[in-house]
């Protein structure tokens, strides 16, 4: 199973693939799946990306 959230596939990143995640405002996290949010597409945090997924208000 690929892994290309962790290790060694972010090394090549901005800060590792951390920042700020643009729906919940957490700092530092890694914020490293492609998701369209409000009709912008950028990265956001695993939690957020599976409480889009299963319909949940974040």
């Amino acid at each position: 199973m690929s892994k290309a959230h962790r290790g060694k596939g972010i090394r090549t990143n901005p800060n590792h693939g951390r920042g700020v995640c643009p729906v919940c405002k957490r700092e530092q996290v890694k914020t490293l799946y492609d998701q369209e949010v409000a009709g912008v597409k950028s990265k956001i945090c695993k939690t957020c990306k599976a409480a889009i997924k299963n319909g949940k208000a974040v």
